[in-house]
């Protein structure tokens, strides 16, 4: 990877794309789907590649925001549990994506505090 830094931490990003396009707990969305979304948005290392997010995804699943309901290789197709709702967080400034499940911390790396 390079040194590029994201203007919004990437935890965020997926978590907006989520929430904009596949904010439906019915909707089936996959990481490449959402990986696709950030480069195309170019917020993002250009020399990421999927396996290099790969952690993400698995963080909003064991987070309670989704579920991996499928796998292939390196594609998770994934579902909502409950549609995800935008908080505002204070503490970092951020708009802050979370299930009403999740745990009230921002998922944003720098700040995690309580929203």
């Amino acid at each position: 990877m390079g040194d590029f830094i994201p203007s919004t931490p990437i935890q965020i990003q997926i978590r907006k794309v989520i929430f904009e396009e596949h904010n439906e707990p019915d909707a089936k969305f996959t990481n490449d789907e959402i990986f696709d979304k950030l480069k195309q948005n170019g917020d993002l290392d250009p020399s990421l590649t999927i396996d290099d997010v790969e952690s993400y995804f698995l963080d909003i699943c064991n987070s309670g925001l989704a579920r991996n309901i499928a796998q292939n290789f390196t594609t998770i197709w994934m579902k909502l549990f409950l549609p995800i709702e935008k908080i505002h967080c204070t503490a970092c400034n951020f708009d802050v994506y979370l299930g009403p499940e999740e745990d009230r911390t921002c998922p944003n790396p720098s700040c995690r505090s309580t929203v």
